[in-house]
């Protein structure tokens, strides 16, 4: 397939590059005028020049077959000031949005579109078993994810098969949250966050890449599409889990009001939220996960 691409030089981007030109695919990364792409230049693929503001496309981009949409300022980068959280609605509503328009006006359009969001768009919801059918939450992240996910919607009005996919906490050695709880750890200093009791809805980088390479190639994948293992736990567990695999004590919790202190709203949306997550469209769709299980999942991620 040509695969046209926001966001390739993230830390989801980077890695669903290489994946999709390993396996055959021609990739198109949609890049700003006048900025580069070096970070994800490869010998396979390409870049196509487009304008996130008026949603030109570059000529390269025809007889594109599919779209994978992963624009979006870090969520966990700095406090979630009021000009913060316009950069973050922004980066991913306006990009989107900019995204559709210019695909609305391709003579052939690409069959389906993958567009990123995140399980945020739940809310919190302490014990509570969530699946792609449960209710919008009320924080600010639940109405970024669904104003996130309307635009990429859109594009079902021009035949395009369009799968939103709502992202867990993603787990890799090298980038996303993982690397970044570990280091209280690796200095002697870890344990839980808040109470602990918090769900965690959590996937490896693998598992991502594998899900959205699934959901590219199988028509029967649309709608939202919950991008987490099947097998959530709580905080204190991920913690221990995490823990016994560095070979270091969790002996000293992270209090909420400290973090809230710190953080402010971000510590009470990001760490201290309750998400019980399960992947129930992806079941029903056959995927088979790499790595369901926490202590296989860190053993390998973080070997």
């Amino acid at each position: 397939m040509k695969i046209l691409m926001t966001g390739s030089t993230g830390f989801v981007g980077t890695a669903m590059c290489q994946d999709l030109l390993r396996t055959g695919h021609t990739v198109c990364r949609l890049v700003r005028p006048g900025t580069a792409a070096e970070k994800s230049r490869g010998a396979d693929g390409f870049d196509v020049n487009w304008n996130p503001t008026t949603g030109e496309l570059g000529g390269a981009a025809v007889g594109a077959d599919a779209v994978v949409n992963l624009a979006g300022a870090s969520i966990a980068q700095g406090r979630w000031t009021t000009e913060r959280k316009k950069l973050l609605l922004s980066s991913r509503v306006g990009t989107t949005r900019a995204l559709v328009h210019a695909l609305s006006k391709m003579a052939a359009r690409p069959r389906v579109l993958v567009s990123a969001s995140g399980i945020g768009y739940y809310g919190n919801c302490g014990d509570q078993v969530l699946t792609e059918e449960s209710s919008l939450g009320q924080d600010f992240l639940s109405r970024l994810g669904q104003e996130w996910e309307a635009e990429a919607a859109k594009a079902e009005a021009f035949g395009i098969r369009v799968v939103r996919a709502r992202f867990g906490v993603i787990l890799a050695k090298h980038g996303g949250a993982l690397p970044v709880m570990a280091r209280p750890f690796l200095w002697g200093v870890g344990g839980r966050i808040g109470s602990g009791e918090q769900w965690m809805s959590w996937v490896t980088l693998q598992d991502v890449v594998g899900i959205v390479r699934f959901a590219l190639e199988n028509g029967a994948a649309r709608g939202p599409l919950n991008v987490v293992s099947p097998q959530p736990v709580r905080n204190a567990e991920f913690t221990k889990v995490l823990a016994k695999i560095l070979r270091r004590p969790a002996l000293f919790p992270a209090p909420a009001f400290a973090l809230r202190l710190l953080l402010g709203e971000m510590a009470d949306e990001l760490l201290l939220s309750s998400q019980r997550v399960l992947p129930a469209q992806l079941e029903k769709l056959g995927y088979r996960f790499l790595h369901p299980d926490l202590d296989a999942a860190l053993t390998n991620v973080l070997s």
